[in-house]
C-alpha cells in the first residue's frame, strides 16, 4: 500500500477543511492495513456546520441555476481525471474489488452531470388558468418549488462514493444546504467528494462532510435546522429515524433481499446460461453488500432442474482474493464481524435443512460465494436480508406461485424477471411488491437517472437525481388576481 493512502483526513466544515481533536482509524477489510486517518469534528465544530447550513439556506436557494450546475460539472469532470486514484481508495477502504470500484466512479460521474442537467431546468414553474369555476375568472396560480430546508444525508458503507453522490448532487441542484455524514467504515471517498467541492463557488455554509461516529447521530437527526433526512442503510436504523422525527420529511433506502424469477419460456440453452451468469455476478457484486443483490432465485419448475447446475459453476466460477488485484470478483465484506453473521445465517440454514451446493466457508472477513437450495421458510436467511455473497434457489409451479413466493417478504425493494412475454412482463409490474421490476435481468440493474426506491419495509421515497430533487424540495404556489387571461 503507498504511503499516499496512509494519510491523516481533515473534513469539511461548512466549505473548509478543518481538524479537530480526535481521530479515527480507516483500515483494509481485506488485510487490517491502515488506509487513513481521519479526523472528527467536535461538537461545537458539528454546531458550526449546522448552524452554516442554516444560515445560507436562503441565500443558496436563490443562487442563479448556473452556478449550481457549473459546481457540479466541475465534480463531475474531476471525478473522470481521478477516476483510478479514487477507485483504488474506494477499494482499500471498501474492500470492493477495483473493477467494481471503477464501475461505482462512472456512476458518480453520471450522477454530477445528470445534477448539472437538472438543475439547468428544474423549477422552470407551471402555470394553470383558475377560471375554470366563475370564481376564479382573471386569476392564474403559478407553482414553483422550493427547498425545504438544509438537508442531512447519511450514506452507507457498501457504496462509498456514489451514495454520498446521491445525497450531495441533488441538494446543490435544488439549492438546499447538506450536511453529509459517511458511513464510519468508509468515509475517505465522501472526504474527497468534499476535496473536490472545495474546487467550485458554491457559496461558504452550503455544504460539510463530517465524519461524526454513528452514536453521535440522533443528535443531527433531531436537529430542527436540519428538515430533510435522507438515509440509506437498515431498515431498522432507517425507521428508528423516521419515527424519532416525525415532523420531518425523511427519505429512506433501506434493504431488500432481491428476487430474480425465471420463467417456464426462458428455456433456451441460451437464456439459461444468460440467467445462471447473471445470477452468479450479482449474486456476488459488492461481496453481495448491495441492497438489490440476488438473494433469491424462485425458478419454474420445468427449468429449475437445468438452471441449478448452472448457477452452481457460475459462482464457482467467480475469482475471489484481493480486492485490488484487477483479476478479482468477489473480495472480501466489510469487516469480519459481517462475515461471521453471514456465517452463522447459512449454518443455521443448513442445520435446519437446506442442502449447501458450494461455498458456506469463512476466511477472516472473506466469505466463500455461496449457493443453498430448499432453504426452510422461517430461517433467518430466508427472511432478512443476508448482505453477503449467498444466493438461495427454489422451485415454483408456475408465474402465479413465483410472484407469490416474490411477494412473501417483508421487503419489496426490487425484483427481477427472466421472461421474452411482453405481457407477463406487464403482468409482473402490476403484480409483484417492489419499487422496480427488471424485465430479462436480475433485480440488480439500477440507472441512476430512474426513480429507485422500495415498497413495504423497504423505504419510503425515490433516488436517482430528479426524484430526489422533488424530495428535497416543496410546491409553493402564488395566484395571480385580475389579469386578462
Amino acid at each position: 500500500m503507498t504511503s499516499s493512502r496512509v494519510a491523516h483526513h481533515a473534513f469539511w466544515l461548512a466549505g473548509r477543511e478543518a481538524t479537530g481533536d480526535e481521530t479515527l482509524d480507516v483500515t483494509s477489510p481485506w488485510d487490517g492495513s491502515l488506509v487513513g486517518t481521519v479526523s472528527v469534528p467536535t461538537e461545537a465544530q458539528v454546531e458550526e456546520a449546522v448552524a452554516a447550513a442554516h444560515a445560507v439556506r436562503d441565500e443558496f436557494a436563490a443562487t442563479p441555476a448556473h452556478v449550481r450546475a457549473a459546481a457540479l460539472d466541475h465534480v463531475s469532470r474531476r471525478l473522470v481525471e481521478r477516476t483510478e486514484e479514487i477507485a483504488r481508495l474506494i477499494s482499500a477502504e471498501n474492500g470492493k474489488p477495483v473493477k467494481w470500484a471503477r464501475g461505482e466512479v462512472g456512476r458518480a460521474v453520471s450522477v454530477f452531470r445528470f445534477a448539472a442537467e437538472e438543475a439547468r431546468r428544474f423549477n422552470g414553474g407551471e402555470a394553470q388558468r383558475l377560471d375554470t369555476d366563475a370564481g376564479g375568472v382573471g386569476r392564474l396560480a403559478l407553482t414553483r418549488r422550493f427547498p425545504r430546508g438544509a438537508v442531512l444525508g447519511i450514506a452507507p458503507f457498501n457504496f462509498p462514493l456514489n451514495l454520498c453522490a446521491h445525497k450531495i448532487a441533488p441538494a446543490i441542484a435544488v439549492g438546499a444546504p447538506i450536511i453529509l455524514k459517511p458511513a464510519p467504515a468508509t468515509p475517505l471517498s465522501g472526504l474527497l467528494l468534499g476535496e473536490l467541492l472545495a474546487e467550485t463557488e458554491l457559496p461558504a455554509g452550503s455544504w460539510s462532510v463530517l465524519p461524526v461516529p454513528n452514536d453521535r447521530m440522533p443528535a443531527l437527526v433531531q436537529d430542527e435546522r436540519l428538515p430533510v433526512i435522507s438515509f440509506t442503510g437498515s431498515d431498522k436504523v432507517g425507521y428508528a429515524i423516521m419515527e424519532s422525527v416525525p415532523r420531518k420529511h425523511c427519505t429512506l433506502e433501506l434493504g431488500g433481499n432481491g428476487a430474480a424469477v425465471v420463467l417456464s419460456d426462458f428455456s433456451s440453452e441460451a437464456d439459461l446460461d444468460w440467467a445462471a451468469t447473471r445470477i452468479a455476478t450479482f449474486s456476488n457484486y459488492q461481496g453481495g453488500q448491495s441492497c438489490i443483490s440476488v438473494q433469491r432465485v424462485i425458478a419454474d419448475a420445468s427449468v429449475f432442474d437445468r438452471l441449478v447446475p448452472r448457477v452452481v459453476a457460475a459462482v464457482e466460477a467467480q475469482v475471489t482474493g484481493d480486492p485490488s488485484d484487477d483479476a478479482t470478483d468477489v473480495g472480501p465484506l466489510v469487516s469480519e464481524d459481517a462475515a461471521k453473521r453471514v456465517e452463522s445465517w447459512v449454518e443455521e440454514a443448513v442445520q435446519a435443512g437446506a442442502q449447501l451446493l458450494t461455498g458456506g466457508k469463512r476466511d477472516g472477513a472473506s466469505y466463500a460465494p455461496t449457493v443453498l437450495a430448499d432453504v426452510p421458510a422461517d430461517v433467518t436467511l430466508a427472511r432478512e436480508e443476508v448482505f453477503g455473497p449467498v444466493v438461495e434457489l427454489q422451485k415454483a409451479d408456475g408465474e402465479a406461485a413465483a410472484f407469490a413466493a416474490v411477494n412473501d417478504s417483508k421487503y419489496g425493494l426490487q425484483a427481477g424477471v427472466f421472461t421474452h412475454d411482453l405481457q407477463t412482463a406487464f403482468r409482473a409490474q402490476r403484480a409483484l411488491e417492489v419499487g422496480g421490476v427488471i424485465v430479462g435481468d436480475v433485480p440488480s440493474y439500477r440507472a441512476d437517472q430512474m426513480p429507485y426506491g422500495g415498497a413495504k419495509q423497504s423505504g419510503v421515497g425515490r433516488e436517482g437525481v430528479r426524484f430526489a430533487m422533488d424530495d428535497y424540495t416543496y410546491e409553493r404556489v402564488m395566484v395571480l388576481t385580475g389579469l386578462d387571461l
